[in-house]
């Protein structure tokens, strides 16, 4: 049993397919996805995405790159709370990776400080994306107290340093078809360090698929793949990562499988 904790099946990429990539990802025994908005724009379609599908959960957020301007934290924590599959406050966090100039900073910067806030009053886990501001977002965390809510740092990418850090305060790591990739040398070799109980597998679709997909349209059913190449790295069996990933999925997103 195994879970995809990030995707974007809701995207124009899947528009007319999601009975299938659904489908599809309960057939390779992947039994839940979170479906995560990246602005408030795709938040209406996300929802009406997900409705029909019991396996597939939400979370509400800006992508640090969507930020053209400022929000207010009443308005994000609004839109949050408008759908009880909402389980996590996400995608957010800092992309310095294309920034122009540090007014770009500042607005990312001030904008992860009102999700965290929107988490801690709704009681929600973050779901973080980070690249190239890693001491940014975690020295944001603990100024903002992020670690009273947790959460993960979603695609990781990151340092050895990066990770400890995140973990010291309450984060999962989740691993997307990144590792499996022949020059992710470094991503792999950290990956081998999470522990099991902080560990998490996603597909980030409908990109990164992983190989043997990689350059094709990534779906949820595809995590089987990252979950075999982190077993491989970690010399472990493939049914007890599965089964570390799936609970830690659950328990971090506060989510109960019901029986149909």
């Amino acid at each position: 049993m195994l879970v995809d904790s990030h995707c974007h099946i809701h995207f124009p990429q899947f528009s007319g397919k999601v009975s299938e990539i659904v489908d599809n990802m309960l057939s390779t025994g992947v039994v839940h996805a979170l479906c995560v908005s990246v602005d408030q724009n795709d938040y209406e379609v996300l929802l009406e995405t997900i409705e029909p599908f019991p396996c597939l959960s939400a979370s509400f957020g800006i992508h640090p790159l969507h930020n053209a301007e400022l929000i207010s934290e009443e308005d994000l924590a609004l839109m949050a709370q408008r759908s009880n599959r909402v389980v996590a406050i996400g995608e957010t966090g800092l992309d310095y990776y294309r920034v122009a100039d540090k007014g770009d900073i500042s607005i990312q910067q001030e904008m992860f400080r009102r999700h965290i806030s929107v988490a801690k009053k709704l009681k929600k886990p973050l779901i973080v994306h980070c690249r190239q501001a890693g001491s940014d977002v975690i020295r944001i965390l603990k100024e903002e107290g992020g670690d009273v809510v947790g959460g993960v740092m979603h695609c990781c990418t990151e340092s050895e340093s990066f990770v400890e850090q995140a973990m010291e305060i309450s984060f999962f790591i989740s691993y997307s078809g990144i590792v499996t990739f022949k020059n992710a040398r470094e991503v792999q070799s950290v990956a081998k360090l999470i522990p099991l109980s902080r560990l998490l597998i996603e597909t980030d679709s409908p990109y990164l698929a992983p190989i043997p997909f990689r350059g094709s349209t990534n779906q949820p059913a595809y995590v089987a793949h990252v979950a075999q190449k982190l077993s491989e790295l970690k010399g472990i069996p493939l049914d007890e990562l599965a089964n570390a990933t799936t609970s830690n999925f659950f328990k971090l997103f506060n989510i109960v499988i019901t029986e149909d």
